[in-house]
Order: structure tokens, then sequence, then C-alpha cells
């Protein structure tokens, strides 16, 4: 499998887990913006970044970082490594 497709299928299982948590989920990778899944949960807001094999670098975990939302808004990084059933996850915080 090539590598974008390997990306929109991990971006497609990050869905699922989100929408199995409540919420309402839209891919936003398309057009490549700062965030691949924004969830709409009923107290909060999820936007997520899905990597496969490796966390972003430096300079693309700052920008997510500095990403300004509303207060209930988490910023969540799935990464998925091969094999792997769920994703490993981090929470970003600052920059609100």
């Amino acid at each position: 499998m090539n590598a974008k497709g390997k990306g929109t299928r991990n971006e497609h299982r990050s869905m699922a887990l989100l929408e199995a948590a409540g919420y309402a989920c839209t891919r936003a990778a398309a057009s490549l913006g700062a965030w691949d899944i924004i969830g709409i949960g009923s107290t909060d807001i999820v936007l997520c970044q899905v990597k496969t094999r490796d966390f972003p670098g430096a300079e693309e975990m700052e920008g997510l970082r500095e990403f300004r939302c509303p207060p209930n808004c988490r910023k969540l990084i799935h990464r998925w490594r091969d094999r792997q059933l769920q994703p490993d996850t981090k929470e970003i915080h600052g920059g609100d």
C-alpha cells in the first residue's frame, strides 16, 4: 500500500475511534490544513492530526500547539504504527 493510502486508512481508523466515543467527525485532510479530523461532541470539540509511524517534527508540533481554538477544544495527535490496533495518542496543550 502506498503512503497516501496508508495515511487515509489510518485517518478513517481514527475517525472510527472518535465516532465510537460519541463525536460527529469529518475529514479535513484534503484541505492540507493543520488538522486531519474535526470531531464535534456534546461538550467539546476535538482536532486530530493523524500520523503514520512518526510523531510530528518540532516545527509542525509548534504550529499545532500555537493553533488558536476555543477553550472547549482539545488538540490530539494519533500516531499509528504498523500492526497496531490502537494509536499512540498525545494531547497538545498551549496556544489557546
